[in-house]
Parts: C-alpha cells; sequence; structure tokens
C-alpha cells in the first residue's frame, strides 16, 4: 500500500500519480488533500509519515508545489528518508542507496508525463542492501536522534 498525500501545490499531479497507479494495479491510501483550496503541506507529510512509520503502508509519495516544503516536513521524522526527486536517476539512486521510503515531487517543477517514470523508478527500484548503504542509513538515523 502506498500513502498518498499533497498540499493545492501537487493537487494536478497528485490526480495523474492516482489514476496511473490504478492503471498499474497498485492500492494506495490518499491522505489529501482533495481540492485546489490553499492549505498546509505540514499537514500532510505528517499523515504520510506517519502511516509509513506505522507500517500501514509501504512506501509514500509526497507532492507540493516545488517538493521542498513538503520533503523537509516528512523529513523530521525519525525513520522517515523522503528523497526530493525530479529525474529518473535520483529515484532510482535514492531506492538503491538511502532506501528512501518517501518520493517526493514538485507539482509545478515536473510534468505528469515524467513524474509518472519518477512514480515507476521510484516504486519499482529494490534497496541494494549492500553493507556500505546500511551503515550509512544507520549513521542517518543515529544523527537524527542526536540532532534532537
Amino acid at each position: 500500500m502506498i500513502a498518498l498525500g499533497c498540499d493545492h501545490g501537487g493537487f494536478e499531479l497528485m490526480g495523474a500519480v492516482k489514476e496511473h497507479l490504478e492503471k498499474r494495479g497498485l492500492e494506495y491510501k490518499d491522505f489529501g488533500t482533495h481540492s485546489a483550496d490553499s492549505c498546509d503541506y505540514p499537514d500532510f507529510a505528517k499523515a504520510v509519515a506517519s502511516a509509513v512509520l506505522s507500517g500501514e503502508c509501504d512506501r509514500g509519495i509526497l507532492i507540493c508545489g516545488t517538493g521542498i516544503g513538503i520533503s523537509i516536513a516528512a523529513n523530521r521524522f525519525e525513520g522517515i528518508r523522503c528523497a526530493l526527486c525530479h529525474d529518473c536517476f535520483s529515484a532510482e539512486a535514492t531506492r538503491l542507496h538511502n532506501d528512501a521510503n518517501i518520493l517526493a515531487m514538485g507539482g509545478r517543477v515536473v510534468g505528469p508525463g515524467h513524474a509518472l517514470k519518477i512514480v515507476d523508478t521510484f516504486l519499482d527500484t529494490p534497496f541494494s542492501d549492500e553493507e556500505r548503504h546500511k551503515r550509512r542509513i544507520a549513521k542517518i538515523e543515529e544523527n537524527h536522534k542526536k540532532a534532537d
């Protein structure tokens, strides 16, 4: 199950993502927003991060206008590794090397055709499970605990 969340800046692109996931036969849970009315992206980042951390959802996708604010908000949660990606290479690398569990994109930055390829790359790429990457992820988590 994939957790989805967006603010008004990502609303239109999220519609295309949902349609694409349905065509692929992938289940998702939509945490909103459900309109193009102005709203606050941290609320949706929190909902998606909570769903991923609880195990309710395996991964998440977040979209705001640039992807920046919503990715920052999601990364405030210990255990979340949200990657802002606007190309397929970054989406692949963040899964292989960082085991990112949430993808963030900018609805005003990337068009729907390319965004769907990024989504596919993110969802279809497994973590490499290489020791060096596990070690680095462990350091990220340890540093997160120290920073708080």
